[in-house]
């Protein structure tokens, strides 16, 4: 394949694309490495669950501000040097977390982390759909998919693992050395792909963007902490969507917008990153309450709840370039009405499970799911993005990351909520622990399981909406070369 940079000289494709998926998956990995270091972190630095809770939450509310401002950078900075600075602020963050000798230090090297993060994950999706035609990036982005989809995945995993043998340090330090081989490849191997338009940074733009998204994910991940009644988190949600709609109105009165928003003007891409979002909102969900009731009710280790699931994970690997060539032949729609199927199908038992369903039997209904969630993550991404024009796929990938990331916080915290209401209606009374105490354990077990079902349960609704939606999808398109997105969207009307 004859692909070459903005200055036309050839790009080897395969050195590139290594080189880009290889820096995105360590990136993506570092989100969730730390979720089993958790208890380790608290005896280390001598904190709470509230304090520790921060390397997560702060390292979301960066990431979560940075993905929008994205577009403009991509546009704004060479590609080669966006690319290189992303890996290297991630590098330096990661160093600073290595080394950290108080929790301060360690929390400032997330932040850091995170900076990085936020520009390299739309960077590669925009990367990828621009260096490939539009009949061979369902195969492109199903290479994505073993970043974007497996990393998060192998994370508790490896993280459980490392921490028995090594130390919590090992897993910044593990990462060192292939951050800097990242970074010789990219000096090598990186181009200037997409195009330079030099926009003018609109300030109000960006600082509606970061306090509106930054006060909505926080008071997302507060929920879990201390409900949704609770004044900070109403009035951070509150005051996020007043900030975002802010940021909205001034993006569609402007010429030349911070962010596209105009993108949605596209039906195609719209519910396409609906849809995309429902799958990863399933997918984080259980992946997320399935290690609790592992634990809790199985009395399972982190490490051993990690590997129940990782079958599941590499499912997805192995399944996502797949579906991509897939995709490229057959579009999205049959695609994705037999993933979310699936998926919806697939997360029914665990509405059922008791303490003793077999480990077994709950690692292969995992792995069924993920292979339904294989079929809809990036086939839908790349449906989404081949309906936009060239000039708008980088505020699209922006779009998109946002809207993923907004979501899955979303649910996050409702499916907490769900959990911790239900288990607290179907407690047993307090009394009960010195009037029969065994009577009052089995109780509150029932109880607790009542929780986790309850929580199943909502997944699967969201899961089988998302299904129904499929039905609207098209069945196949391709990239427009319109440029005006009332264009792309009477182009929609043809289709």
């Amino acid at each position: 394949m004859d692909v070459r940079d903005t200055k036309g000289r050839k790009i080897n494709v395969a050195l590139l694309v290594v080189t880009l998926i290889t820096g995105v998956f360590i990136t993506v990995l570092n989100q969730t490495i730390l979720a089993t270091a958790f208890p380790t972190l608290m005896d280390e630095f001598n904190i709470d669950t509230g304090t520790v809770q921060w390397l997560t939450t702060g390292f979301m509310l960066v990431n979560g501000i940075m993905i929008p401002v994205s577009a403009f950078l991509a546009a704004k900075v060479p590609t080669r040097w966006l690319y290189i600075g992303a890996m290297a602020i991630f590098g330096v963050g990661t160093t600073v977390a290595f080394v950290a000798s108080d929790f301060a230090l360690l929390l400032t090297g997330r932040l850091i982390q995170a900076v990085g993060v936020g520009v390299t994950m739309p960077l590669l999706q925009n990367i990828m759909l621009s260096i490939f035609p539009p009949e061979k990036r369902g195969s492109a982005m199903g290479l994505s998919g073993l970043a974007i989809g497996v990393a998060p995945a192998i994370g508790p995993t490896l993280s459980g693992w490392v921490i028995d043998n090594f130390g919590w340090r090992t897993l910044f330090g593990m990462l060192l050395p292939i951050i800097v081989i990242v970074l010789i490849m990219a000096l090598f191997f990186m181009r200037d792909v997409l195009p330079n338009s030099n926009p003018k940074l609109d300030f109000l733009s960006l600082v509606e963007s970061s306090i509106g998204f930054g006060l909505l994910l926080y008071g997302f991940s507060e929920v879990s902490s201390n409900g949704w009644l609770d004044p900070v988190v109403i009035g951070t949600i509150a005051g996020g969507i007043v900030f975002i709609g802010l940021f909205v109105f001034r993006q569609l009165h402007m010429d030349d917008p911070f962010l596209q928003l105009r993108v949605f003007s596209s039906k195609i891409f719209t519910l396409s990153t609906i849809l995309g979002s429902i799958a990863n909102m399933a997918m984080v969900g259980v992946e997320m309450i399935l290690p609790m009731y592992l634990q809790i009710i199985h009395g399972k280790t982190a490490l051993q709840s990690g590997l129940t699931l990782l079958p599941g994970a590499l499912m997805m690997g192995v399944m996502s370039p797949i579906t991509g060539i897939v995709f490229d032949k057959i579009g999205a729609k049959r695609l994705a009405q037999l993933g979310l199927f699936i998926l919806t199908v697939g997360t029914l038992p665990y509405a059922f499970v008791t303490e003793t369903t077999p480990s077994i039997f709950i690692t292969i209904i995992y792995a069924v799911r993920m292979f339904g969630v294989s079929m809809v993550m990036m086939p839908l991404t790349t449906n989404g993005m081949n309906a936009l024009s060239g000039d708008l796929i980088r505020h699209g990938t922006a779009v998109n990351n946002t809207v993923r990331q907004v979501a899955t916080s979303m649910t996050t915290a409702i499916l907490v909520s769900v959990l911790s209401n239900v288990t607290n209606a179907a407690a047993p009374a307090k009394h009960m622990l010195t009037t029969n105490p065994l009577g009052y354990k089995h109780a509150f077990f029932s109880a607790t399981l009542s929780g986790y079902h309850a929580s199943f349960w909502f997944a699967i609704g969201f899961s089988a909406l998302g299904w129904l939606l499929t039905f609207f999808l098209n069945k196949k398109v391709t990239a427009t070369k319109d440029v005006n997105p009332k264009q792309v969207a009477a182009k929609e009307g043809t289709n």
